[in-house]
């Protein structure tokens, strides 16, 4: 996958923004000002840090070696997903997707 595949997901989602409240190397979705994505590199590696239901989230980095918990974030409500590792296009829009959903849901 590559980074216009994702961001054009992202931003296709209603009422998605992008941002850089943390620099130019660190793309940032949000929806009702909350995040949902974040997309970062590492060495050239994509990885994104998507929001998770506890639960499906430990079952997501048992299940696939590419997900593991998220990087600089709440591990138990956040998971990162290294793009570079084989990652499989539908669940990484597939999470992209639930966790804007779990942020939508919430207001502010």
């Amino acid at each position: 996958m590559y980074l216009d595949d994702i961001r054009d997901f992202a931003l296709s989602l209603k009422d998605a923004e992008e941002c850089f409240p943390f620099g130019e190397e660190t793309f940032v979705y949000k929806v009702n000002n909350k995040i949902f994505l974040l997309i970062g590199f590492d060495d050239n590696q994509m990885r994104l840090n998507v929001k998770c239901n506890p639960e499906e989230a430990i079952e997501l980095r048992e299940r696939y070696a590419y997900i593991i918990p998220g990087y600089h974030m709440n591990k138990k409500h956040w998971n990162t997903i290294l793009i570079d590792n084989g990652a499989d296009k539908k669940i990484v829009l597939d999470s992209i997707e639930k966790s804007y959903e779990l942020v939508k849901g919430r207001k502010k």
